[in-house]
């Protein structure tokens, strides 16, 4: 990774957005995006200086796009926008999400086609540097003419309104900038609307689903594996000439993994003469389902840094002669893929759910619910209930949102996208998911030890190991939801699947070799 990203010149990706965001790589607008900067808002004033109509320059919004604006009036008209868009309710969004957006507005407005003026992305990018994020609640965003709503909240601060998150705590925006000497700023014309249309609240949103469900993704995988072993599978069907007979990348990936993660297994060979003839669908059909899964990642992926690296503005500055009013602000093409990607986490959390029932059933060797003596203990029947709970909580949030669309604007914004409810949903996905594989490594690491002295492949013996250093083996039952929330902070912190992928390199092995784009770097 570079040293330094240059806003609205270099390529955004995912990883890149994510390190600025942690303070990792360093973001800046140098010479040459701000003389694009300069050259745009040079257009937007000669524009005013000509008296020509451009809307939401020297016009309203929406609705109101045939009411003139005065020349003198167009400042004021840009702080009113501001103010009466910002109708967003309910809690405040992840601080985290809130500064990916604005990251990736600043990127957005530094291409040079949006006519803002070069204090403004400056004073942004002090927010950025300095974690002044703005509070943005999260819902009222419909997910086109930009998200209206959020956007408008993130920018108050901009002109000395509304509030911000700063060293943990929650203030008004006016006073933690006067804490820096800092007054608000005049906006010039259009740059109201600019801040404010555009999809960097989906964007962003989108941007940590493709983070979560890759690292998913991962750690399903790994899970899988170690569940197949606690119960005696076979890895047949991960044969690679199976899978070539089928060659969607997806599966033919999941089954690779599979296969690394279950070489050299002793408990794979001591049963390969057992007579069994099938394993049931979750356990056989992994890379199936795995692997249409991490196919619908890998769009959400691919969309998520063509937009990324758009320019989602309204109206769009060529120069001050060519100006053009049209919909890129529509959050139609990252509505979709967010869905979709919202079945997909919601599949992996199914199939998981099915094996930490295969678990507890008592068959092949293992003790029903998992502990020898049950009767006066329950076992591990109950965090089942959980995972079957949250698995139908997910399939409730499977409504794809891009499938409605609610007229706004008195007719004149009369397709939406929803695309906001879309990525905010997703989210929610994984967060369910994330408890849902919890369980499932809970409950495979308790199985896989009554195979002992028999010890599966190495690394999944490291996967076990590391388990175990944060909950112990179950004699008897104890508060499981403190096991719980143990595994799913190494799943949700992303080290399970780090810790896995690091001791596998450690030994000459690369679970991901050979599929480009499948990974989240």
């Amino acid at each position: 990774m570079p040293s330094t990203f240059n806003y609205g010149i270099d390529t955004l990706t995912v990883t890149k957005v994510l390190a600025i965001a942690a303070g990792k790589l360093k973001a800046v607008l140098n010479d040459k995006a701000i003389q694009a900067i300069k050259a745009s808002q040079q257009s937007v004033q000669q524009i005013v200086d000509e008296g020509r109509t451009v809307y939401g320059v020297n016009t309203g919004f929406g609705i109101l796009a045939n009411t003139a604006i005065s020349k003198e009036d167009t400042a004021t008209l840009q702080y009113k926008i501001l103010q009466s868009h910002s109708v967003g309710v309910g809690d405040p969004i992840p601080v985290e999400v809130a500064k990916l957006m604005l990251i990736t507005k600043v990127h957005a407005l530094a291409q040079g086609f949006s006519g803002v003026q070069l204090s403004t992305l400056e004073r942004i990018v002090w927010h950025i540097e300095n974690d002044v994020i703005p509070v943005v609640p999260e819902k009222g965003s419909v997910g086109a003419s930009g998200d209206l709503a959020p956007l408008s909240h993130l920018f108050l601060p901009l002109i000395g309104l509304g509030e911000v998150f700063y060293k943990g705590t929650r203030s008004k925006a006016q006073d933690v900038l006067e804490q820096f000497g800092l007054s608000s700023i005049q906006l010039g014309p259009k740059e109201g609307l600019a801040l404010i249309n555009g999809t960097q609240f989906i964007l962003s949103f989108a941007v940590k689903a493709v983070q979560r469900m890759h690292n998913c993704l991962e750690a399903a995988d790994i899970i899988g594996a170690m569940s197949l072993e606690a119960l005696t599978g076979t890895k047949a069907p991960f044969d690679e000439r199976l899978h070539n007979l089928r060659p969607f990348t997806g599966n033919k990936l999941v089954a690779q993994r599979l296969r690394l993660l279950l070489q050299d297994s002793a408990i794979m060979q001591s049963h390969m003469d057992c007579g069994r003839v099938q394993d049931p669908y979750s356990l056989r059909c992994m890379p199936q389902v795995h692997g249409a899964s991490r196919n619908a990642w890998l769009h959400l992926k691919e969309l998520t840094e063509i937009e990324l690296n758009a320019v989602t503005d309204n109206p769009i500055i060529f120069d001050a002669q060519d100006t053009i009013s049209g919909g890129n602000f529509h959050g139609q093409p990252m509505a979709l893929p967010l869905d979709y990607c919202c079945f997909a986490a919601a599949e992996i959390g199914n199939i998981s759910d099915r094996r930490c029932y295969l678990l507890l059933e008592g068959k092949w060797g293992l003790p029903m619910l998992l502990m020898k003596d049950v009767g006066l203990n329950s076992g591990f029947m109950i965090p089942q209930y959980t995972t079957a709970a949250l698995v139908t909580e997910n399939k409730t949030l499977c409504f794809p949102a891009s499938a409605d669309s609610i007229p706004t604007s008195l007719g004149q914004e009369d397709h939406v996208s929803m695309g906001s409810i879309s990525g905010r949903k997703l989210n929610r996905v994984l967060d369910n998911l994330e408890y849902i594989m919890a369980i499932e490594l809970l409950s495979a690491c308790q199985a896989i030890e009554f195979r002992s002295p028999l010890k599966s492949s190495a690394l999944l013996e490291f996967a076990h190991d590391y388990v175990r250093q944060f909950v112990g083996f179950a004699s008897e039952d104890r508060i499981f939801a403190d096991d719980i929330n143990k595994v799913s902070g190494i799943i949700k912190d992303f080290s399970f699947v780090e810790k896995v992928n690091e001791f596998a390199a450690s030994k000459g092995i690369s679970l991901n070799s050979g599929f480009e784009g499948f990974s989240d770097h």
